[in-house]
């Protein structure tokens, strides 16, 4: 007999902005994959929810959202991030409109609950704190109200294991998992630390093993992305997990290749990067932001000083791991010689994925209070913006001239979104990236890929899709298979990825070329001074 509680809920995750630089629809295009990644959020809290609770998911980047979906539903959750607002907003538009009850959740709800007023519910921070108060009020008949999460104190050694189930593996390029919460720095734009505090709180390593092992056996293999914004923010913790990690890609025969999201001082610790590689750790993305120390400085990256960088990049290659890094043009103390120097420093060291992006003032920030009391921050727009930060950006007076800032961001992604630049970028890789003492490697097809590196009717589906001159990647394929035979599959991945890069940089050059066309039309024609008030600014 049916519990008098039992409720059928369908879980949304709305889709990202179409114009965002992470869509690589391309390579998942090669791939046979719809979308990058998969809503690990939403599955999480999946598994929060009663068990004798129907769940479906319906991912909006993957598949349309019906009506009959809507229809069998008795609850609706959606949620995700600031970038997902506007799907979000006509998710929830729908749902009213067919009088279904609608929570949503996340950091996009938690940073700007006054975007999602018509949801019937709001779940604020962190869902552990809270899901059991909402699951209450709805089994006691509540259809509104709002649950917040206290910050920084969830424990997520009590975190469920996902369901990993209610994915489609095939959708994806890969999955993902998370070990920690949180980040120990301060950087002054990031609102990671303001969502997730400043002391990483981690699961423990028998929990970690659990998700893996239900991975496995669900049939999923290939890449696992660790999403913490932070791996090594809590650097013991992750140590004394690697090694068993380690000793289960054993046990399993290697069903898993990794990548994860760490601070540069990754670069300073040989003992982690050669426990990351025994771990079959084989990407990191690095927030670099500027090549200028002050300008790291006043943005409180800290971490970022007193080190070459290409230098600190350089030893993540010798370990096995190559780089792809974030990049912002827009901070008050840049220099006008940030174009030059930033297009420099990604060429030093040779970080062919670079994602550069105009600097916007996310909600709850350092940054958005500073600039909110110096008065420069502009009004918040009535929608949210329909792409990310490389055509959005910039949103409160800057210090240097608009103009000299879009102009440089038009010349740096000019620069480095060239194809031979891109290429000779991936051959100096190949020459640094050495995976000679990774004990192994993932083995035979994995379950997004339909086909390895090792397919050479892919290897070359793929080059005859990138732009002129094919040679030039052609050449750096036939490097790394002489050179380093064991990187290749990295190389390819590499390749493909340019295939979005290369159009998306056009596509936001276009963007730019316009912006910069509007202020040029706004500008009042410059009229020479009379004499007597140039006399007067001479004086004072």
């Amino acid at each position: 007999m049916p519990s008098p509680h039992a409720t059928n809920v369908l879980m949304v995750y709305p889709r990202f902005a179409k114009g965002a630089f992470w869509n690589f629809q391309a390579a998942c295009d090669l791939f046979g994959a719809r979308y990058p990644t998969a809503p690990l959020g939403m599955i999480t809290v999946a598994a929060m929810l009663p068990s004798d609770w129907t769940v479906r998911l319906i991912d909006c980047n993957t598949e349309e959202l019906k009506d009959a979906d809507l229809d069998w539903a008795d609850l609706v959750l959606t949620g995700g991030m600031i970038p997902q607002h506007l799907d979000a907003v006509e998710i929830i538009e729908r749902c009213r409109a067919r009088n279904k009850p609608i929570a949503i959740g996340g950091p996009g709800v938690t940073s700007v609950p006054y975007a999602f007023t018509k949801a019937n519910f709001q779940i604020r921070g962190e869902a552990e704190a809270v899901i059991d108060q909402f699951v209450a009020a709805w089994q006691a008949g509540a259809r509104e109200g709002i649950f917040e999460a206290p910050k920084f104190t969830i424990d997520v050694t009590k975190t469920p294991v996902p369901r990993f189930d209610l994915l489609k593996f095939d959708d994806y390029l890969y999955v993902g998992v998370q070990f920690s919460r949180g980040c120990p720095f301060t950087c002054e734009f990031c609102d990671i630390i303001e969502l997730y505090g400043r002391l990483p709180r981690t699961k423990t390593t028998p929990q970690m093993l659990a998700e893996l092992d239900r991975l496995y056996e669900l049939g999923y293999r290939g890449h696992v992305d660790f999403v913490d914004d932070n791996l090594i923010g809590n650097k013991k913790a992750v140590k004394a997990f690697l090694p068993h990690l380690k000793n289960w890609l054993e046990q399993h025969d290697y069903p898993f290749e990794f990548t994860t999201e760490a601070s540069i001082n990754l670069a300073d610790d040989p003992e982690l990067l050669q426990l990351m590689n025994e771990a079959n750790f084989v990407g990191i993305f690095v927030g670099i932001e500027s090549p200028d120390p002050e300008t790291l400085r006043q943005m409180k990256k800290k971490q970022n000083t007193r080190r070459s960088i290409p230098e600190s990049i350089h030893r993540i290659y010798a370990a096995g791991m190559f780089v792809t890094a974030g990049f912002i043009v827009g901070f008050d103390n840049e220099k006008e010689s940030v174009a030059e120097t930033m297009v420099k420093l990604i060429e030093d060291s040779a970080i062919p994925v670079a994602m550069v992006g105009l600097l916007y003032a996310l909600p709850n920030t350092q940054l958005t209070r500073r600039l909110m009391q110096e008065g420069r921050l502009h009004p918040v727009p009535e929608s949210a913006p329909k792409e990310d930060q490389c055509t959005h950006g910039l949103n409160f007076d800057t210090t240097r001239p608009r103009r000299e800032i879009l102009q440089d961001y038009r010349d740096i992604l000019e620069k480095v979104y060239d194809p031979v630049a891109y290429a000779g970028r991936l051959n100096r890789l190949i020459g640094m990236l050495n995976n000679s003492g990774r004990a192994r490697q993932m083995k035979g097809r994995d379950s997004r890929r339909r086909g390895g590196a090792g397919n050479m009717e892919l290897v070359q589906r793929l080059i005859s899709k990138l732009p002129e001159p094919k040679r030039i990647f052609w050449e750096a394929f036939t490097n790394c298979v002489s050179t380093n035979p064991k990187s290749v599959r990295y190389i390819v991945l590499l390749l493909s990825l340019y295939m979005h890069l290369g159009p998306f940089s056009r596509y936001v050059m276009d963007r730019i070329d316009g912006m910069i066309a509007d202020l040029d039309q706004a500008a009042p024609p410059a009229q020479a001074a009379p004499a007597d008030l140039a006399e007067r600014a001479l004086v004072h």
